[in-house]
């Protein structure tokens, strides 16, 4: 599943480091930094798929030079706490291709040099050999003043602002969204990112009506692992992979993240159970059937997806024929139209009616609730559970039942009569 992550970061002085040892750790090249007469070699280093410098239309011609840049970056600033570079860390989607992840990340590095001026240096790495497969991913690394054609000016204030920093950061997050969402729906892929936050994402999802996913945003954001927990958690997984079992976290943060995981990976079968009950319900309707062929239609069709996960049909049409098979409708009742019941009601009878009989869930299904079904039906028609019998005689008033004690006692006594006078009769009749 495609997701979104983009992080800013700043390189700093007073934190020890330098905009030239973290472009040469990045791009896997040897700088040698002017300023503090240090050489950092990470030539050995691995995993670099691409790397490239953008500048702006006026930059000298020296700016393509990597270790040129990044010592002009580091001469240009004189205080001993400057931030001397930012970071621009992004996820890439490991559902399009490696030439439409390149073409993407060098769009988001063309919109920072054009919408700020500045230059950008981008590494794009592939996953690590020993952890998730799909976590491709770029560093993008810009100067923080803006490269002219007589070299770096002015600081770029917008972003190291405190009141527009936060707003350029989070226009630059759309973009980036944008970028992916673009490739994903090139690539044919149906899955989307967000680089709104859950609570936003909610919001909007109430806003249209759609319940559902805003009961799935409902949730607190993943929490972060950290480089040692995850190294930890990523050698579990290797083990248990190559050990041919169940993996189980090692950490208390790799236990809080894997259950998370587990909820939103049920939630999501669940909303593809439901999504295919809907498709078939509305194919079976529009096909002539009625309400409660249509219903067990869609029920069957959600409950045979796990037998049709590895099949890849050309038609949704052919798949529901082979799951559901012919159905005829005995229903004669007129057919509304226009409403959703699938939407409706399917989530509440599978979390709700699962041992009931299925003339009371379909019925639900039609959008009716239990109590249009009648006493005679919504109770005649199966027999009382314990819990029911049990209710109706704690329910009753304490002065019924001492009436309906009254009648059982009056029954015995005019039995025990009755049992005598035959008594008396037959003795006369010796």
């Amino acid at each position: 599943m495609a997701s979104y992550h983009l992080s800013v970061k700043t390189i700093k002085r007073s934190a020890g480091r330098s905009a030239t040892a973290a472009a040469a750790y990045r791009v896997g090249e040897r700088i040698e930094c002017q300023r503090e007469g240090r050489v950092h070699d990470y030539t050995r280093k691995q995993g670099i798929e691409e790397t490239f410098i953008l500048t702006p239309k006026d930059a000298p011609d020296w700016a393509t030079d990597r270790s040129r840049l990044w010592n002009e970056v580091e001469a240009s600033e004189t205080r001993r706490n400057s931030v001397t570079a930012r970071e621009w860390e992004l996820a890439l989607p490991s559902e399009i291709s490696a030439e439409d992840r390149s073409q993407i990340t060098r769009d988001f590095a063309q919109e920072l040099v054009s919408r700020y001026g500045v230059a950008v240096d981008v590494a794009i790495h592939a996953p690590h050999r020993e952890g998730d497969q799909r976590n491709h991913h770029a560093h993008v690394l810009t100067s923080t003043r803006k490269l002219e054609a007589e070299g770096f000016t002015a600081k770029t204030r917008v972003l190291d602002s405190a009141k527009t920093g936060g707003v350029e950061i989070e226009q630059m997050r759309g973009v980036w969204a944008e970028l992916q969402n673009r490739a994903l729906e090139r690539a044919g892929e149906v899955e989307r990112v967000d680089h709104r936050s859950l609570e936003a994402q909610r919001d909007a999802a109430l806003e249209r009506g759609d319940e559902l996913t805003a009961e799935e945003l409902d949730r607190d954001p993943e929490l972060k692992l950290g480089p040692a927990a995850n190294s930890m958690e990523r050698r579990a997984k290797a083990m248990a992979e190559r050990q041919g079992r169940e993996y189980k976290p090692v950490t208390e943060r790799g236990a809080v993240v894997h259950a998370a995981r587990q909820a939103r990976a049920a939630f999501r079968e669940m909303r593809e159970r439901l999504d295919i009950a809907r498709e078939t319900y509305g194919i079976e309707r529009e096909a002539g059937q009625g309400r409660v062929s249509a219903g067990l239609a869609a029920l069957r069709a959600a409950t045979a997806k796990d037998r049709d996960r590895d099949r890849n049909p050309d038609d949704f049409r052919e798949r529901l024929a082979r799951v559901v098979g012919p159905s005829k409708d005995q229903d004669d009742t007129p057919k509304p139209e226009g409403r959703n019941y699938a939407r409706e009601r399917l989530k509440e009878i599978m979390e709700k009616d699962a041992g009931r009989d299925g003339q009371a869930a379909v019925h639900k299904l039609d959008g009716h609730s239990e109590y249009d079904l009648g006493e005679d039906t919504g109770r005649a028609a199966r027999k009382p559970s314990v819990n029911e019998r049990l209710k109706d005689v704690l329910n009753k008033p304490r002065e019924r039942l001492e009436i309906e004690d009254e009648r059982e006692q009056e029954r015995g006594d005019d039995e025990n009569e009755n049992t005598r006078d035959r008594d008396r009769g037959e003795g006369h009749s010796l």
